[in-house]
């Protein structure tokens, strides 16, 4: 009551002084559409050869307004510049009569997926490495082969001019890194790789200078090129799945209606704020938070909180971002928009989570800090040791230091884990899952519970009409034709699954929603409707139902949800590793019920509030259990992020996707059973790399400790244990 005060209250301000009002409007509405001018980006999911380009560049281009129009098929996207009056929707429908599925992206999420400095430099710096390590290599040859004196002092410093340079230019990531923990009095995997990268160079300069035998500039070249090929492996399994997430958030780009003074204005959502006047259309997610000014309709709340029934609104119903508006036109006073919207209120909640993730220290960087000191120790020892032994040989104490450092360098521990990665998320990836942070197989691995949400990921969140062959035909061919011009979910089930069941729609004219309620039309001059029950004369029933009132007789068309494919699979598969499976859901307990029941899942709670799923979730953690949350629902934001390892499917909302560490890119949820199987493969495969580069370091290092290997040989056995360590990785293909 109060707000429709306020409201009354604000209009008679406007009414009391039009001019007042008219010219700001009028220059906000400018101000917006100038602001709409640019670039509009679509994804083209089905492009694929050059007349499928030359198509959809020829159909955008003939559009008025349209400046240009420019498809990438690696990415299978169209970049389009256009006039303010260009809109995506009316492309959208272009490409659509073409028979070419598009959808519009945000610019502004997909900028890092675009320029992917980090990733250019790491390959560019991998190029030159290998470039010189051929090159230092062909005239080491020469030097192995018997060249002595002059010539051979003249092809080690043709080694250095080449080798100098791109140490110095290639091992930057390694100096930059190594810094940072030393400043930090830590010392880090990359620490002892700079020293072997320093050293092994240093050496090199000196017996050059000083006309020795041999000299080690292909061993530091050699180095330097597995290091990178290490973090570069890393690095490119991190931005796939980086990229691909990105661009599954672009899909949703946020858009609201503003209406100034009656006119219909398309406007991002960071530039609505709260008192102003949205449109909601049927058929659309609700852009912000506010209350109902005009119109009736139903909502869809399931993504939000579990509900599969849609609910009514009317003037007054308080609204959230992220509903979908189903039945009729609703027009909305905002009360909170963007960042101060249902979508993220819950961000603190997943920031603190999210912060205890991040916690996590992974194989690597646990092996790494029992490894970096003893690397240093046993190097200084050796120097100490043969300065004493030696009567003080600076030369021949630095070069058995030296050898030890290369020696024991953690170039296949650099590599045990970003090998890994690559086979087992490129494994993933093709059985449609995709690995969004780094540590997520290694936490999978762990896993001993699993919590699934109901709807949207056990369930597609779509009902199907059951017994419909129970049903007169000519009920189910009259509830088809008034169905069919709804875009309530439960009329839309009803539409398909007569449809499927080969029953044609009866001749039903005068079709028309009332928002609200349902349906009606006329067949064979009387009037029909299909919709709630009161509203149709009907006796309710207890399960999910839609009626339908043809003359004096009423008829029920009852429904389940849609299982998602693979559910039945994932869950009997997970109960026979040994792990616990439970089901926590926000909807109503008969329809939890029910599907517990018929997925034999015997630990199951209904009407489960957002913070009570994410309570469950930690408290299960306090117990010792290492939990796996799947869900696609604001509900269950707080819960994925305080899960263990979490997953959502690439049709959840984009809060919920942003908490997970996994999106499952298809319907089907079977491999999420996969992942777990392959996760526990990855990780034996990182543990056996860590003994395999063990093993050869307790071969190697006594060797280099006693003189017997000098620094070159130590970067020969150092490049076999990484290549060991890299085809001991690839199994897992």
């Amino acid at each position: 009551m109060a707000l429709a005060e306020d409201f009354g209250s604000t209009r008679g301000q406007i009414s009391a002084c039009p001019a007042c009002v008219a010219v700001p409007a009028a220059e906000r509405i400018a101000a917006l559409r100038a602001d709409r001018a640019g670039r509009i980006i679509l994804s083209l999911p089905n492009a694929g050869g050059a007349q499928s380009i030359s198509t959809v560049e020829a159909a955008i281009q003939a559009v008025p307004g349209v400046i240009s129009a420019r498809v990438n098929l690696t990415q299978k996207r169209v970049s389009v510049e256009a006039m303010p009056s260009v809109t995506a929707a009316m492309l959208i429908d272009l490409l659509a009569i073409q028979g070419q599925e598009a959808h519009e992206l945000d610019p502004g999420l997909l900028s890092s997926t675009e320029t992917d400095r980090q990733g250019r430099e790491l390959l560019m710096r991998l190029g030159v490495a290998f470039f010189s390590m051929m090159n230092v290599m062909l005239l080491s040859v020469a030097v192995w082969s018997g060249a002595e004196d002059a010539t051979r002092d003249l092809f080690h410093w043709i080694s250095g001019a080449i080798a100098l340079p791109t140490v110095i230019f290639a091992g930057q990531p390694f100096f930059k890194s190594a810094w940072a923990s030393l400043r930090q009095g830590k010392l880090g995997m990359d620490v002892p790789i700079s020293l072997a990268l320093i050293l092994a160079s240093s050496i090199s300069v000196y017996e050059t200078w000083m006309s020795g035998h041999h000299a080690y500039f292909d061993a530091a070249v050699m180095l330097a090129f597995f290091l990178l090929l290490g973090r570069y492996l890393d690095h490119r399994t991190r931005a796939v799945a980086r990229s691909a997430a990105e661009e599954l958030a672009a899909l949703e780009v946020p858009r609201a209606i503003l209406l100034i003074d009656g006119t219909e204005i398309e406007t991002p959502i960071a530039e609505i704020h709260p008192g102003d006047t949205v449109l909601v259309r049927p058929g659309a997610r609700m852009p912000v938070d506010g209350v109902v000014l005009h119109g009736a309709s139903e909502l869809d709340r399931s993504l939000l909180t579990g509900e599969s029934l849609p609910v009514q609104a009317g003037q007054g119903t308080v609204v959230s971002a992220g509903e979908v508006n189903l039945t009729g036109p609703l027009t909305v006073q905002v009360t909170a928009a963007g960042k101060d919207s249902s979508l993220h209120r819950m961000a603190d909640l997943v920031a603190v989570a999210e912060g205890a993730k991040t916690r996590y220290t992974s194989l690597a960087d646990r092996a790494a800090s029992l490894y970096s000191p003893l690397v240093h120790i046993l190097s200084f020892s050796a120097f100490g040791y043969w300065m004493w032994a030696t009567g003080g040989d600076l030369r021949y104490a630095i070069n058995i230091s030296a050898a030890v450092l290369i020696i024991t360098c953690p170039c296949a521990l650099g590599l045990a884990v970003p090998a890994v990665i690559t086979s087992a998320s490129g494994r993933l990836f093709r059985k449609g899952l995709l690995i969004k942070h780094g540590t997520a197989l290694e936490r999978l691995a762990e896993v001993d519970t699993v919590v699934f949400d109901k709807t949207g990921t056990l369930t597609l969140g779509m009902p199907h009409p059951v017994a419909l062959a129970d049903q007169s035909q000519e009920a189910v061919a009259v509830a088809a034709a008034l169905a069919a011009g709804s875009s309530h979910p439960l009329a839309r089930a009803l539409a398909e699954g007569a449809k499927a069941a080969g029953i044609a729609c009866a001749q039903v004219t005068d079709i028309r929603e009332v928002p609200g309620q349902g349906i009606e039309g006329r067949f064979h001059g009387n009037r029909v409707r299909l919709g709630r029950a009161d509203w149709c004369g009907a006796e309710p029933v207890a399960a999910t139902a839609t009626y339908l009132s043809l003359g004096s007789a009423t008829h029920a068309f009852q429904f389940t949800d849609r299982l998602r494919p693979g559910a039945e699979q994932a869950v009997a598969a997970l109960k026979a590793a040994g792990m616990q499976v439970e089901l926590l859901s926000g909807d109503a307990p008969a329809p939890v019920r029910d599907l517990a029941d018929r997925l034999g899942i015997t630990n199951w709670q209904a009407g489960v509030l957002p913070t009570e799923k994410a309570a469950r979730v930690a408290e299960l953690s306090a117990q010792g259990r290492k939990v796996l949350m799947v869900g696609d629902g604001l509900n269950d934001t707080a819960a994925l992020a305080a899960a263990h390892v979490s997953i959502s499917p690439a049709s959840a909302l984009d809060a919920a996707r942003v908490a997970s560490d996994i999106v499952l890119l298809g319907q089907d949820i079977a491999p999420i059973a996969d992942a777990v199987r392959i996760s526990r493969q990855a990780t034996r495969r990182m543990i056996e790399n860590f003994l395999i580069s063990g093993g050869y370091n307790i071969v190697a290092v006594p060797l280099a400790l006693v003189g017997l290997a000098t620094p070159l040989a130590a970067a020969l056995a150092m490049s076999l244990s990484s290549i060991t360590v890299s085809l001991n990785a690839m199994r897992l293909k």
